[in-house]
């Protein structure tokens, strides 16, 4: 049996569509796994979907905001192996301009939508036992930079939430783990918001960089780790955090 090899699992994959989910999906098909792929925009979501190796994988579009979509979703899903949450947003704002709408968008879409997600799929038994749920959080959290506060902090709450999730499911052998890149090459660090907030990306971006000796990673990278804690090679791991991309701590 080759390292890694995901014969026989069923993963879903969020924010599927492009980015580190569309590559991890790829990968997981690879591997030979089954792969159910998420998101909202139904195009993208068929171009990785036509990428996948193999057969018997699905795909379902969803806007994972609303609630009722969540539900659905799940009540459409066979018995799984794996979640992998992939999907979310940047939308750097200093911290003067912060108001209740931009609190309310980042803290739904990068917290609230996996842990609902999680929720339900998990009080409609359909994550088998000895199953592993990976989270995408951001080595920002300890390396803070200008515009950050909100992004920052919600990925610090599903670091959280993760450690608390795998003291809840141990004993089922469920596994719950965060990947923490450093900045990664996809579409979401050049993709501002909302209007006027693409200086503010560049600018930021460009003082990030000078922290990667390393350079910055490509969506490959982060995938390569999502596999490990999706296959049994990793089944003594949990709770845990992997901070990636080179950077000094």
């Amino acid at each position: 049996m080759a390292f890694c090899d995901l014969s026989g699992k069923t993963i879903i994959v969020t924010g599927a569509s492009s980015g580190i989910g569309r590559q991890a999906a790829i990968q997981i098909s690879k591997n030979g796994g089954n792969v159910i792929i998420s998101g909202r925009d139904k195009e993208r979501l068929s171009g990785t979907f036509e990428s996948l190796d193999g057969a018997d994988h699905k795909m379902i579009a969803a806007d994972l905001l609303n609630e009722d979509e969540i539900n659905d979703l799940v009540s459409g899903l066979p018995k799984i192996n794996g979640i992998v949450h992939c999907a979310g947003i940047v939308g750097p704002t200093p911290v003067k301009f912060i108001r209740k709408e931009n609190v309310n968008k980042l803290m739904r879409i990068n917290f609230e939508v996996p842990v609902l997600l999680t929720s339900r799929i998990l009080l409609m038994k359909k994550l088998l036992d000895n199953s592993s749920i990976v989270f995408m959080s951001t080595v920002a959290t300890k390396m803070p930079y200008f515009g950050g506060a909100l992004y920052n902090s919600s990925k610090s709450a599903i670091e959280s939430y993760s450690k608390t999730l795998a003291l809840e499911l141990v004993k089922k052998g469920i596994r719950s783990n965060c990947i923490s890149p450093g900045l990664v090459n996809t579409p979401l660090i050049k993709k501002p918001v909302t209007e006027g907030q693409m200086e503010l990306v560049d600018e930021s971006l460009g003082r990030y960089l000078k922290k990667y000796p390393m350079g910055i990673g490509e969506p490959e990278d982060v995938s390569n780790a999502i596999i490990f804690f999706l296959a049994d090679e990793s089944k003594w791991i949990s709770g845990t955090n992997l901070v990636m991309g080179g950077v000094l701590q």
